[in-house]
Parts: C-alpha cells; structure tokens; sequence
C-alpha cells in the first residue's frame, strides 16, 4: 500500500495538505495509545462514489469515544460531512477512510483528561485487504497463539488503538509462520476473531459467529452479512464457537471493511470443506458486492452518494 501524499487530510476542522497533517512527538496517544478510530470504505457504483454505512460507521466512533471518555469536540453531522468533503476533496471515486480521535498534546501523566481531543480524517487508495485473489482463492490462516483480549481488560466494543497492540501481536505470528492471517480465541478457549476481521462458519447450512461476549468487535459487514443471510433465508446464529469447530466446518470466512467477505480455504494446515470458497460464502459475497456496487437496489440503505471532484470549504464547526 502506498500513499498519494499530493492529497489534503482533514484535521481539526481544515483541510490541510497531506504532508502538514502533523502531531507533536509527545502528544498522549504517541506514549498510550488514546485513540479510536474507524475503517471505512467509499465504493464506485453503477451510479456514481458512495461512502458505505457512512451513518453505522459514525455512530460506533462516537461509541468508541464514549468508551473512553473522550468527547469529540464536532457533531455526528460535522464528521458525516468532513468524510464526504475529504473523499471529494481528494477526487477519489472509490477509497479507503481512516477518521481517527486522539488525546493530543497537554500533560504525559496516565490520566489523559488534560489532553485535547483532536480528530483527523485521511483518505487513501487501499485494494483487497488480503490479496485480489483471496475473495476467490480463500486464505490460509492460524489458530493464534496469542488470547484475544479479555472482556474486563480492553473493550473490545471500542475500536480503540491500543486494542490493535494485540491485534499486531495476532497478525506478525501469522505472517512469520508463513500464512496470512490468525484467528484469535478469547479468554474462556472459544473463538473470538482475527486481527482485524470478524469471522463466520457454515455448517450443514446455518451460518455461525461468535456472539459479542467472545471479545469481538460490532463488525459493521459482520451486520450486514447477518442481514444478508437473513434476507436470503439462511439462518444465522450468534453462539460461542469451539476451536474443533472450525475445522470441521464446511466454510469459513472473514468479514471486515477492509477485507470485506474472504474465505478461508484452510486453518492450521487443515483444509476447510473441499478447500476452496463454498456456495453460501460466494452466495453472500455474490449479494454483498451487487449492493456496494450499485448492481442491485440498495434496499437496505446502505450506501451515501459523494459528489466528487467539487470544490470543498470545510469550517471548524465546533458542537
């Protein structure tokens, strides 16, 4: 992945050139890791740019935020508009989104109250998280030997940085051991999620993910796969999921933003029904990409239209 630093970043209320998107070395969430933040996507459709869940993906940052205390100092409204401004802004017609809230630069004591809350918002080309091919092909994963965190230690409702400290612990394991990502378990053995995605398993033709108590993150397309499955008839259970169970399963997949609905062809060296993407999974991706790409009605209102390459103005607008 490579950044096009010609582009303009949203921070604090301006848009600024990418290169000035700048924080000082000892601001909080350098030494702490005080952030939350969000991953987003803006897809090209049959009709023009659309930001995906836009509204979903507001509401968890600012449930995030609410997690940790922080009180961002702009409306729901001002972030829903700054994302849309910053994607015309860097006329991209389809893009990846990170908005990221921080505790800024005051005190370097623990308690972060005295720290600012700063925003940013930055907008970038980012293809198929896993690989172009893994949407088709599946992957090759791991059974982490690192716990997913546990419910009283970090929340793993809040997309909080600090929580991708042991994401990264999940993710280079699996990355120097030679597949491409790991599944976590939680603190009780049972299936939790991989390190940036959520996960789904099919048996005997029901869908199964593990419930939010297994320390898994609201995935915003783990929602949208439920309601997906849903729509199509195919039950779909929330329920605590044992390690034995995924190699037994007749499909696996994870879900996520960034690496939207990719099978899993094997786990562990052990192979995943006939080890390759199984007819619910591409059913479901079939269904999921017709709505992102505008092929189909979006009849579950998914998708907020962009105007890009219009000339932008974005004031601070303090709530």
């Amino acid at each position: 992945m490579a950044f096009d630093e010609s582009g303009k970043i949203w921070q604090n209320g301006k848009l600024v050139d990418w290169q000035d998107a700048k924080i000082h070395v000892l601001s909080h969430v350098v030494s702490y890791g005080s952030s939350v933040f969000e991953g987003q996507r803006c897809y090209k459709t049959a009709t023009g740019s659309a930001c995906f869940r836009l509204d979903e993906h507001v509401d968890r940052l600012f449930n995030s935020a609410k997690v940790y205390r922080m009180d961002i100092p702009y409306t729901k409204e001002v972030i829903r508009e700054a994302t849309l401004q910053t994607i015309a802004a860097n006329n991209l017609e389809a893009c990846y989104i990170r908005p990221i809230v921080y505790r800024g630069y005051e005190s370097l004591g623990v308690d972060p109250r005295p720290c600012p809350i700063d925003v940013v918002i930055a907008v970038w080309n980012w293809g198929k998280y896993l690989g172009p091919e893994a949407l088709e092909e599946g992957v090759d994963v791991c059974v982490s030997s690192w716990t997913r965190i546990a419910p009283n230690t970090l929340p793993a409702v809040a997309k909080a940085g600090a929580n991708y400290m042991n994401s990264q612990l999940i993710k280079q394991e699996a990355i120097v051991n030679g597949y491409s990502e790991g599944i976590a378990l939680d603190v009780n053995g049972y299936v939790s999620e991989g390190s940036g995605e959520n996960i789904f398993l099919v048996r005997k033709g029901v869908l199964y993910t593990p419930a939010l108590s297994n320390s898994v993150l609201p995935g915003i397309t783990r929602d949208c796969i439920m309601k997906i499955a849903k729509d199509l008839g195919i039950e779909c259970r929330e329920e605590g999921i044992s390690r034995g169970s995924l190699y037994i399963a007749d499909e696996v997949f994870f879900t996520g933003t960034a690496a939207e609905i990719t099978p899993i062809r094997s786990i562990d060296r052990i192979s995943i029904g006939d080890g390759s993407r199984g007819p619910i999974t591409k059913r479901l991706q079939d269904e999921f990409f017709a709505i992102i790409e505008g092929r189909v009605p979006d009849r579950f209102n998914w998708l907020t239209p962009v105007s890009v390459g219009a000339d932008v103005a974005i004031e601070s607008n303090v709530s």
